[in-house]
Order: structure tokens, then sequence, then C-alpha cells
């Protein structure tokens, strides 16, 4: 198992490397100059190339690459061209997105893989239709245009949720979840529709599976072969397609906060980009890329764990 665990872990370290460099290049082909939007429309070009030189962008791309990722190494995500620090920057808005990531992901977990174990153990069934007809309308409306419907509909004609902002969960709990229902069922329901259909797919492949009859007949219910047999070896596959959706929840969360103005990782990063500002951008994304990769080193290890032949391979 610690052989499994270590060569998982080597196998992120090129990952991080390339998003690294990746995500510096792209911000570069990005037009418009910080220096400018910094120094304003009036400045003149010696004041726009002093704060260049200040900010460190006259020098070559290596260089600034370079110096950005030996302060990562150190633990310092630098600072934005106003001179705040990004880790406060992130440090204000991150429990937000994390907050409404984790929300949409046990909405997903809750609706998605109970009603795909029902439609694959009933295959034709009411339960089948059930996850059609939700799948149909989760996954044919992009998901910003489920919360714009949601907010209009429960949100400003009936009144029954808050249209906008963010309450603190340790602050007033009751509060902090009524702000968030709207917003997590907008990201969460296409993760759901899509964590149905894999859970669907995977469980009436297994309940056709030998071991399977084998438990039927020796008398168990239809519940406990599901639990007990068909549930375990299903859950390999859904647990990576969970693991690997956490990219599209962390980049559809950066549009569900602007449409319901969540104060979150989403409104650093668009403000960041209108902004200019490199630093903030590059810094804030890579750590999105960590979380990325360390949920997927998780569910790697979490099917290790459940099949052990996959930790042997």
């Amino acid at each position: 198992m610690i052989a499994f665990v270590l060569r998982r872990l080597l196998q992120g370290i090129p990952v991080l490397v390339l998003a690294s460099v990746a995500v510096f290049l792209i911000l570069r082909l990005v037009p418009g100059d910080p220096a400018v939007s910094l120094a304003g429309p009036d400045a003149t070009p010696d004041q726009v190339a002093q704060i260049r030189q200040q900010l460190g962008l006259d020098d070559s791309l290596p260089v600034q690459y370079a110096r950005w990722v030996g302060q990562l190494a150190r633990g310092d995500l630098g600072s934005s061209i106003r001179g705040i620090e990004v880790s406060r920057l992130l440090k204000d808005s991150m429990p937000s997105t994390i907050e409404l990531a984790i929300a949409a992901y046990l909405f997903a977990i809750a609706v998605g893989i109970p009603l795909g174990v029902m439609a694959g153990a009933n295959p034709r069934s009411g339960w089948d239709w059930a996850l059609s007809l939700f799948t149909l309308m989760s996954i044919g409306i992009p998901s910003f245009l489920t919360g714009i419907l949601l907010l209009w509909v429960f949100g400003v004609e009936l009144g029954w949720f808050p249209t906008s902002g963010r309450i603190s969960l340790f602050s007033n709990p009751g509060a902090s979840i009524e702000h968030l229902i709207l917003p997590a069922y907008a990201l969460g329901g296409n993760l759901a529709a899509v964590l149905g259909r894999y859970t669907r797919t995977s469980v009436a492949e297994i309940m056709g599976q030998d071991f399977i009859r084998t438990a039927k007949s020796k008398g168990l219910a239809q519940h406990a072969v599901i639990i007990r047999h068909a549930l375990r070896n299903a859950l390999v596959p859904v647990i990576t397609i969970t693991a690997l959706q956490i990219g599209a929840v962390l980049a559809g969360a950066v549009v569900i906060e602007q449409v319901f103005t969540r104060p979150g990782m989403g409104r650093l990063i668009v403000e960041a980009i209108q902004n200019r500002d490199y630093v903030v951008v590059q810094s804030t994304l890579i750590v999105l890329v960590v979380i990325f990769v360390v949920v997927n080193l998780s569910a790697d290890l979490a099917y290790g764990f459940l099949d052990p032949r996959i930790r042997r391979r």
C-alpha cells in the first residue's frame, strides 16, 4: 500500500509543473499591460516603464517564471499589483468557494448515487425514467442558466430564498444554508446527473455478474445484495468520475458566484483578470490545481482500497 501511495504522489508532480507553466504562459497571452492599468490613462511612458520595473515585468519570461516558482516553493504566493498579499486575498475568498463546492458535492452525492443505484438495480422502472428525466433537465440546461432561473423563481417571484450574498456558516448556520441552497443546486445538478448515469450503468453491469446471482440464490434480500455485494464493486468507476468532476465544479463555482453575487474566488479571479494582475491569477489558479490534484489522489487511494487488484497493478 505504501508503494502504491508513493507512486500516486510522484505522478502528481509533473501535473503541477505542467499546470504552472501553462498558467504562466497563457496569462502572458492575454492582451493588456498591468503597468498601464495600474498607472492610469494619464500616465507618461516613463511612469509606465518605472512601474513595469517595480513589478518585475521587464525581465524575461524565464526569469519571471523562475521567480514565481521560487516564491511558491517558499510558501509565498506573492502580492497583487496593489501590494495586498495573495494569501490574504485567498483567506478572505476561499471559504465561500470551498463552502459552495462542498455543498454542491453533497447534493450531487445525496441525489445522484442513490437515484443511479435504484435505476441500475431496477432497469426500465419508474426509477430509471426518473433518472432519465433528471439527467435531461440537469445536463441539457447550462448551470448559469439554471442559476438564473432558480434565482428568478424561488428568490424573486416566490421570495423563499435570498438572492445574493453569503453568510458564514459559523456565525449563523441557518441563514448560511438558506444562502447556499440555490447556488448549490445550480452547481451540483449537473454533477448529480453525471453521477447518476455512471452509477446506473455500473450497478446494472454488476447486477448481471455470476456472484450476484449466487448471492440471490442464497436467499438474500434485494437491498442486501445491492449493499453488501454490488455497491462496493460498482463504486470504483463512480469514485473516479466524482474526483474528475472537481475541475468542472471549481470552474462552475466561478460562474455561479457571479450569478448569486457570492464573494468567493470567482469574483477574485474575474477582478484580477480585469486588472491584469498576473500574480493573483497565477497563484489562485495554481491553488485550484493543487486542490484538483489532491482530490484525484484521494480518489486513487480510495478505489485502491476498495479493489486490491488496482494496488497490485
